[in-house]
């Protein structure tokens, strides 16, 4: 039987994650210190005791899905995956914990990419959508036949897509979703157009940091969002990573594929089970 390690995204985060593993393990707790350090600001304060609002800014949000992610595999006794993924920023999670990336590097890179999403939410307004009862196919068309902005940005299960563009081409599309059949055409709480073009002015600085990182080959595959695929060769790695900035999360179409691959049970490491619920719904 295979097993896959499976790491949230941004949206998974709450008040005290993190505290647990901090207080029971020697090991935890120096790798916060480190994470401190690193950053710069006590984040690991905020994960602990932060208020929502605090917990839901990028810059402390990121890094903080990350941390709790990739300490609770470091501190597992026995961390032997045969395939590891990660939604959206959990494709960081998921390089880490499998030994692409390390640690100090890793949450680096992760700062970096949360402080130019940042920035290009606060230049371009845009935002995203959970489109549920439709066929990807039909999220697609609808999406090509929007004016403006506004494509599909995670394939996370069956009958669920969630967009991402432009406000204004956002809720036009949602609307025609809706005439289409959809149960619910639902606007999300998030600051920004991710995975979408919109981010694509946060390429050149995540370009430069990815180039200046130490990739190696992880131990084991890594079904990277931007292809679905399994992949180990660290230059693959890289420029995968990259794309995944302006493009769509595969995560249904990675978990048929780990599936194919013998995985039979997943085990998500990280803040919530999110990622269990959609596991469930991908036939």
């Amino acid at each position: 039987m295979k097993t896959a390690y499976v790491f949230p995204g941004q949206g998974s985060q709450f008040s005290g994650m993190g505290k647990d593993l901090y207080e029971s393990s020697p090991k935890a707790k120096a790798l916060f210190d480190k994470a401190d350090e690193i950053l710069g600001f006590k984040i690991s304060e905020i994960m602990f005791a932060g208020t929502e609002d605090q917990l839901k800014e990028t810059k402390v949000t990121q890094p903080a899905v990350f941390l709790h992610s990739v300490i609770s595999a470091l501190c597992l006794p026995d961390f032997k995956p045969d395939m590891v993924a990660g939604h959206s920023l959990g494709e960081f999670s998921a390089l880490a914990a499998a030994g692409a990336i390390e640690f100090e590097d890793a949450l680096r890179l992760v700062a970096i990419r949360a402080r130019e999403m940042q920035l290009c939410c606060d230049k371009v307004p845009g935002t995203m959508a959970a489109i549920i009862g439709l066929e990807d196919k039909v999220v697609e068309d609808i999406c090509q036949q929007t004016e403006g902005i506004v494509i599909p940005a995670n394939y996370n299960s069956d009958g669920q897509v969630v967009i991402s563009g432009e406000k204004e081409a956002v809720q036009a599309a949602c609307a025609k979703f809706i005439e289409a059949g959809a149960k619910r055409a639902l606007p999300l709480n998030v600051s920004g157009a991710f995975h979408s073009p919109l981010m694509e002015p946060a390429r050149a600085a995540l370009a430069q940091a990815i180039e200046a990182t130490a990739f190696k080959e992880p131990v084991c595959p890594v079904y990277q969002n931007v292809t679905a695929l399994p992949h180990t060769d660290p230059e693959e790695i890289k420029a995968n990573l990259l794309k995944q900035l302006t493009s769509p999360v595969r995560w249904s179409q990675s978990v048929r594929n780990m599936r194919a691959d013998g995985a039979e049970e997943f085990i998500e490491l990280g803040p919530g089970t999110v990622l269990q619920g959609l596991i469930k719904r991908i036939k």
